[in-house]
């Protein structure tokens, strides 16, 4: 049985994500701000009133797992904000930031004394933070912080491999929650493609940008 920890976990692919380890029988921290009734429902750890982008709320969840040993850690919670050219503001900007790209890094980094060697770190990224696959434009917000994010993960492979610890940047694809209108495809489906991809996770692999169908994505 491994143990896992999920971010946003309440709703959406977290809560999908949540469901299915369990499912197979591994342990499960969900964590999140507020627990959803379809998140108590599944009987999972839950460490609630976690806030990512507050430092305090960081170090009070690094308290509440200290001596906790993870098999691996996937950094889900995010936001989009829509945008383009006209109407991205600065504050908006700096929320995502915080949010997609800050909060993710200074989590992996507070869960270091809970990730032995041989453990995965997942970051739910977004092609959308891809400078080559940008044909689209606009989305200034989601587009920079999962850019960003991106490039965190390249480093934090570089920085954890000597530890042991790989690293995926995982694409969910489009899918069907309430950030994108729920359109695309279910949750369940994007949640089995990416414990198939840290499922398939090693050292070698470490630090590579896959989508959850297992292509693996330009930067």
């Amino acid at each position: 049985m491994a143990f896992w920890l999920v971010t946003g976990a309440n709703r959406g692919i977290g809560l999908a994500l949540c469901r299915l380890l369990q499912a197979r029988g591994d342990s499960v921290i969900a964590v999140c701000r507020t627990p959803s009734a379809e998140l108590q429902a599944l009987g999972v750890r839950i460490e609630a009133g976690i806030e990512l982008t507050s430092a305090a709320s960081l170090d009070k969840l690094a308290t509440r797992l200290a001596g906790v040993r993870l098999d691996g850690a996937i950094l889900n919670a995010g936001i989009l904000e829509a945008d383009n050219l006209e109407s991205f503001s600065a504050e908006s900007l700096r929320r995502q930031f915080e949010l997609n790209a800050l909060a993710p890094l200074l989590l992996a980094r507070a869960l270091l004394p809970n990730l032995p060697a041989g453990s995965k770190l997942g970051l739910i990224t977004s092609r959308m933070g891809s400078i080559d696959d940008n044909g689209s434009g606009g989305y200034y917000g989601y587009r920079l912080s999962k850019t960003a994010l991106n490039m965190a993960g390249r480093s934090l492979a570089v920085d954890l491999k000597p530890r042991g610890i790989a690293v995926a940047i995982l694409h969910p694809g489009m899918v069907a929650t309430r950030m994108v209108g729920f359109s695309g495809i279910p949750p369940e489906q994007a949640a089995t493609g990416l414990l198939a991809q840290l499922d398939a996770l090693s050292l070698e692999t470490s630090g590579r940008f896959w989508h959850a169908n297992g292509e693996e994505l330009p930067w």
